[in-house]
């Protein structure tokens, strides 16, 4: 039984004053693997108070200095990759091809802010004015149990660039994973109080981080409603946000794809990370004409997808997170049959030979974008298959949404594919299945959230503009 009793403050691994414990379990099976003890509002104080008291150093370190540690922090977290991975897998239950690519997610993020940081000027010169580029001040980084390492490391690898200092709340359902992280960062020896991580709940530690005036901004991963909540506490002090929240993506297969290629690449995007992805591509928009051949196809390219052990390399579905998300998504399947649309494959219940939060990988055709299960996130490995007439309806279905994290457009024309994307409300649209881009911006329109993530646009969401008048030129 893996018991985790310390958080982290001012460089220091510390017993909480929260007594709490929080039972961490295997989703492949429903088992209990450990317990992690959560800390509490004196926690989250002392946590915020320790970045307060670094702050003042730490904004005025220069480029090489900051550079110099991401640098360390990559290599720490590299030297704890397989451990990591491996908490990944018992924790999350993600496929083994997903947790290497969560892992290494994670020590990466550390080398693009530094990449972010070196191309970047802190000081500029705009008219009769210098403009510096200061550090906004301590920082909230609030993160997931879908991708809790990377996002971790990724929130707080730009928050350090720009010479911010920071108090994390992690995902207490993610203690594991969160563990690894911990002990590889504090190897890369940072000077103290840059980063201290308080295990908690959102209601308690989340809630303090949100309503501190000592905390100058919040960088929040999470859903939509709880990301509205923290928008409105940190509006009593004018803290600064980036909400990363949630998505119900598009995918535009246009009436001229391949669907033996198409096809499959809908269903990577809708299945990605088991479907608990703010990004997964859940409603899959097919010409109405095709529709017959868009199931067929569907069929044979679920031949491919299976639920299974995490550690099976055919495995593409790991199981939901907990009891709770299996329910959740078991009642949207529920909602979508009653609503009239038709099961192409999947349903309710556990795949054949499996327990514990694992869900049957489920498609629906014949729904219409009025349906709850085309509305509402669900995150779990449930799609939708709706259908369009021509061009500027399908555009139309795919900006009828509250959402507008991300969308996917499939076309044999690059150049047909780009006209429609550009059309899409979203943060991101991915043409033909592009590869993620570390230093492209990442964020939502609309209920999808505020600001932006990595490169250059992730380096800016952490600082402030001064302008200085009257200094003569260099």
């Amino acid at each position: 039984m893996q018991e985790i009793t310390h958080i982290y403050i001012d460089g220091r691994f510390v017993e909480p004053h929260g007594t709490e414990l929080s039972d961490l379990h295997n989703p492949a099976t429903g088992a209990v693997f450990g317990h992690v003890r959560l800390g509490d509002v004196h926690d989250t104080r002392a946590a915020i108070a320790a970045a307060k008291r670094a702050f003042p150093v730490w904004s005025r370190s220069t480029k090489a200095e900051r550079i110099a540690l991401l640098h360390r922090l990559h290599e720490a977290m590299e030297a704890r990759k397989q451990a990591l991975l491996d908490a990944i897998i018992l924790e999350y239950g993600a496929p083994a091809s997903r947790a290497t690519w969560m892992a290494a997610h994670a020590s990466n993020s550390f080398m693009d802010a530094a990449r972010a940081l070196e191309d970047f000027d802190l000081t500029q010169r705009i008219g009769t004015a210098d403009v510096i580029m200061e550090p906004v001040g301590v920082v909230g980084l609030i993160t997931p149990w879908n991708s809790n390492a990377g996002f971790i490391c990724n929130k707080l690898a730009y928050a350090l660039a720009a010479g911010c200092t920071a108090v994390i709340k992690p995902s207490e359902m993610s203690a594991a994973q969160t563990q690894i992280v911990l002990e590889a960062l504090h190897d890369a020896g940072a000077p103290p109080g840059l980063f201290n991580l308080v295990n908690g709940r959102g209601d308690v530690v989340g809630a303090e981080i949100a309503a501190s005036p000592d905390i100058s901004k919040i960088s929040f991963t999470g859903s939509t409603a709880v990301g509205k909540s923290i928008l409105r506490t940190a509006a009593d002090t004018m803290k600064r946000v980036t909400l990363e929240l949630g998505g119900k993506s598009p995918t535009i297969i246009l009436d001229d794809a391949d669907f033996a290629q198409a096809i499959p690449l809908a269903l990577e995007a809708g299945f990605a990370n088991s479907g608990q992805a703010c990004i997964a591509g859940t409603r899959i928009l097919v010409p109405a004409s095709r529709l017959d051949d868009a199931i067929a196809a569907i069929r044979i390219a679920l031949k491919k997808v299976k639920a299974g052990n995490s550690r099976d390399a055919a495995t593409t579905i790991g199981p939901m997170v907990s009891q709770a998300q299996y329910d959740r998504v078991q009642r949207y399947i529920r909602l979508g049959i009653e609503a009239g649309a038709t099961l192409v494959a999947g349903g309710t219940g556990h795949p054949d030979g499996l327990g514990g939060f694992f869900v049957k990988p489920t498609v629906f055709a014949h729904v219409t974008n009025d349906m709850t299960i085309a509305r509402e996130e669900i995150f779990g490995p449930v799609l939708c298959v709706l259908t369009y007439e021509d061009e500027a309806e399908a555009i139309a279905i795919a900006n009828d949404t509250p959402y507008g994290l991300q969308a996917y457009v499939i076309s044999s024309s690059p150049y047909r594919a780009k006209a429609v994307a550009s059309q899409i409300a979203a943060g991101r649209v991915v043409i033909n299945g592009a590869p993620h881009d570390p230093a492209v911006p990442f964020g939502g329109f609309k209920q999808s959230g505020i600001g932006r993530e990595y490169g250059v646009f992730g380096l800016q969401a952490y600082l402030e503009p001064k302008a200085l008048l009257g200094v003569a030129s260099a």
